[in-house]
């Protein structure tokens, strides 16, 4: 199967079958966002959502939150990953954005990447998320579903040379919402151990199953 062919199916079958597929951690503005987004780091959506609420009210602005310790966040994240270091990001995100964005959350990648406890990826959700930008953060369910439909070949061996092929391939239209069908795909159906292929939609189309059942 040529990969252009492969692209439209896929894209297809999750324009019909997942016409909306949002993020689905909790919040109401970019600050908020990029809080829950620096505390999913290696930690799942549910678990951020638990603790992300109680930092909205405490900490409503990039002003409030640059005015308080690590410390002090250290315990409204403590049952999260690694909390010691994203209490640190947290608190100084928040003092970067005030210092230098004039308490706004920035847009542009460059920009967003200078902020504490914001890589590229972390930076890519912001600016698809918060500013519908066409980027594609490649996270562990997209890096593993890219490769399993054959979307992108096993040369693509770091996250960033994924979601270059991604972005080559996907229209800049659907890029937003591309990144949520692989996610999402990715954490309830093509998961990292026995993935439900007898369930999923898309095996007309993906590298894997194809020659597993030599169709390919």
């Amino acid at each position: 199967m040529r990969k252009k062919e492969r692209y439209e199916g896929v894209i297809s079958w999750f324009r019909q079958n997942m016409p909306v597929a949002e993020t689905e951690l909790h919040y109401d503005n970019p600050f908020q966002l990029i809080i829950a987004v620096i505390l999913s780091a290696q930690c799942t959506d549910k678990r951020v959502n638990m603790v992300t609420p109680a930092i909205y009210r405490d900490f409503p602005t990039p002003e409030a939150l640059a005015s308080t310790t690590p410390e002090v966040v250290y315990e409204y994240v403590r049952s999260v990953s690694y909390p010691n270091n994203k209490a640190k990001h947290l608190v100084g995100m928040a003092r970067m954005l005030v210092n230098d964005f004039h308490g706004q959350v920035p847009s542009e990648l460059d920009e967003l990447v200078k902020l504490p406890g914001v890589g590229r990826k972390t930076a890519n959700v912001v600016q698809s998320v918060a500013f519908n930008k066409p980027t594609m953060a490649v996270d562990t369910h997209v890096f593993r579903v890219s490769h399993r439909l054959g979307l992108v070949s096993n040369k693509c061996t770091t996250p960033l040379s994924v979601e270059r092929e991604l972005v080559k391939n996907i229209s800049e239209s659907d890029i937003p919402i591309a990144h949520h069908w692989l996610i999402l795909h990715g954490r309830y159906t093509c998961t990292a151990r026995s993935p439900k292929c007898d369930l999923c939609g898309l095996k007309a189309w993906c590298k894997e199953y194809r020659e597993l059942h030599g169709m390919d």
